[in-house]
């Protein structure tokens, strides 16, 4: 496959970089979603934070982080970069993927959870203990979200720790 010319890259890396401001920025709007959430004095109220958290998850966070996600393997496919050349790239790829399926097999579901229990139980929800551990686990679970991906951000920008070494191939005449 043939790289991408300077245009096609700057053009795909824009599109990664949006993907990457959406999921960082809609994850910390979530956070400040669910710190709103632990105050709250109104069934409407609560269930109407639990619900946007929901969708902004559901229509926002997992299609940006998917983005991040395909734009990223593209770029690694299309340019110099490669898959494990740098170290950077390669902490770039378990993070990115590390977020994801934490975020699938744990954050998700705790904000559904959330949001079933609010919808039912109304304002008794705040007495039921399933309803305060998953409310807790998303303010966490957003808290470690946006730290992980500001630390994304910076690898980004800094690309710390270089080029792998390149290991020599012996030639078959030298043996």
């Amino acid at each position: 496959m043939p790289k991408l010319n300077v245009k096609q890259k700057n053009l795909l890396l824009s599109a990664h970089v949006v993907f990457a401001a959406l999921w960082s920025g809609t994850v910390l709007s979530m956070f400040v979603l669910a710190l709103r959430n632990q105050n709250s004095t109104n069934a409407d109220v609560l269930h109407a934070l639990n619900s946007a958290i929901n969708l902004l998850d559901d229509y926002v966070v997992i299609p940006s982080a998917l983005g991040s996600l395909l734009t990223g393997t593209l770029l690694c496919w299309l340019t110099v970069w490669g898959f494990f050349k740098h170290y950077w790239v390669i902490a770039k790829w378990i993070g990115t993927v590390a977020l994801i399926v934490t975020g699938t097999f744990w954050l998700f579901p705790w904000a559904n959870a959330a949001t079933a229990i609010s919808e039912a139980q109304r304002l008794q929800a705040l007495e039921n203990p399933l309803y305060s551990f998953d409310a807790k686990a998303v303010l966490i679970g957003t808290i470690v979200q946006v730290s992980c991906l500001l630390a994304l951000i910076a690898i980004s920008l800094l690309k710390p720790w270089g080029r792998r070494p390149v290991r020599e191939q012996k030639s078959a005449s030298s043996g």
